[in-house]
């Protein structure tokens, strides 16, 4: 306790070298925390994406395939369309287990109709689904019946209403899904029932008509069989179907995984950098403190103080104030990230997911020990040399 005491006192008698130990230790665990979270965020949420989607093959009309991404990473609605003939064909081919159409639309913006504007709206065939109903099946006692949706975690109903409108059609929100990052938490679920039901009653209860050309469909799920080779269907679908492009999913959001890669290349350069200039930064600062204090050592050696008790009145001290900065750092770089989620997600265009409390308080408790293994190596030289130093000698300077 008399140590910790004496590193405290040290610590407070000399503000200036005190906040130099602090902000850098601050700094490290600051940029380590943020840089992990916007990388493990956004590849977390590319990761739950491709989850989300349940398939091996999405089929698509072609020339819609930028659109498509750019709806199921940042919500951005879509319209497409191709014959519902295609579902068949596809079913059809070598190596397909199963097939299941959707309909994509979206909510009008600014009209009075829908509660919310530009949702993402993806309506399913429940009877041969097999990427919604799963967790339906999971987290509700049955399916989505006439009129019934769920919701990505950003749909909400809005105060004092009791269901969403849709083109003037009452939607009841049944649950919302676990959140992606992704536009998919923008979008809203229901089945092609519902889908026709709205288009149907659109042109009396809305201000424009919801318009599903007749017998089309927007996309096609397509799940290969276990000893199917995923790349070969997609092949023999756009050779055997025209007019159409099969997206391999494992393919999907390619430029957004190679902007993540890169991007961890920059950020490690820069951490080693950061990390190396704030280490010397450290050194210096605390060479030059024991350099101040050669004769309170000194005095404490002759005392009687093990040359341990030295070198530990100087690392204490120097972990005392890691500790205080890096917490420091890692509180304001998480709050930064949280509020200014959207704009990073706008500035880097790739989506991003915020990590649930228990994997956060993780990266946190790394990114701390980081910061304080990084300050040990850079106090350890000079408190191991005045700790070695002859009392005698450190007195008479």
């Amino acid at each position: 306790m008399h140590v910790i005491r004496l590193a405290i006192r040290n610590a407070a008698g000399n503000s200036f070298r005190s906040w130099m130990v602090f902000f850098c230790a601050a700094l490290m665990a600051g940029f380590v925390i943020s840089a992990t979270l916007v990388i493990r965020g956004a590849d977390d949420s590319l990761r739950l994406a491709l989850e989300r989607l349940g398939a091996d093959i999405i089929v698509i009309p072609e020339g819609h395939e930028r659109r498509l991404e750019s709806a199921l990473l940042m919500g951005i609605p879509v319209h497409c369309w191709m014959p519902d003939i295609i579902v068949d064909e596809v079913a059809a081919l070598p190596g397909v287990v199963a097939v299941s159409p959707q309909i994509y639309l979206s909510t009008l913006r600014g009209a009075i109709c829908c509660s919310l504007p530009e949702l993402f709206l993806i309506a399913y065939d429940p009877a041969t689904d097999f990427t919604i109903r799963p967790w339906l099946e999971l987290n509700l006692d049955a399916g989505l019946a006439l009129g019934e949706t769920v919701g990505g975690s950003f749909v909400y109903v809005p105060a004092g209403e009791d269901k969403l409108l849709v083109y003037g059609y009452e939607l009841d929100l049944k649950a919302n899904l676990e959140p992606t990052g992704t536009g998919l938490d923008q979008s809203l679920f229901f089945t092609l029932e519902t889908a026709y039901d709205i288009a149907r009653l659109s042109d009396e209860y809305a201000v424009k008509v919801m318009d599903i050309p007749p017998r089309t469909v927007s996309s096609v799920l397509v799940k290969v069989g276990r000893d199917a080779d995923v790349h070969q269907v997609a092949q023999l679908i756009e050779a055997e179907i025209p007019g159409v492009t099969p997206l391999e999913t494992n393919k999907l959001f390619k430029d957004q995984r190679e902007q993540i890669l890169s991007l961890l290349h920059s950020v490690v350069a820069l951490l080693v950098i950061t990390w190396l200039l704030a280490m010397a930064l450290i050194a210096v600062v605390f060479s030059l403190a024991v350099n101040e204090r050669r004769r309170q050592m000194g005095v404490m050696r002759a005392l009687g103080a093990r040359r341990g008790t030295v070198l530990q009145s100087v690392l204490i001290e120097a972990w005392l104030l890691a500790l205080s900065g890096g917490l420091a750092g890692i509180g304001v770089s998480t709050l930064a990230i949280s509020l200014f989620q959207r704009a990073i997600i706008a500035v880097m265009n790739v989506p991003f997911l915020f990590p649930p409390p228990l994997r956060l308080a993780g990266l946190s408790f790394g990114a701390l020990a980081m910061a304080l293994s990084g300050v040990t190596l850079a106090v350890l030289v000079p408190a191991v040399r005045i700790s070695l130093q002859d009392p005698a000698m450190s007195m008479r300077e």
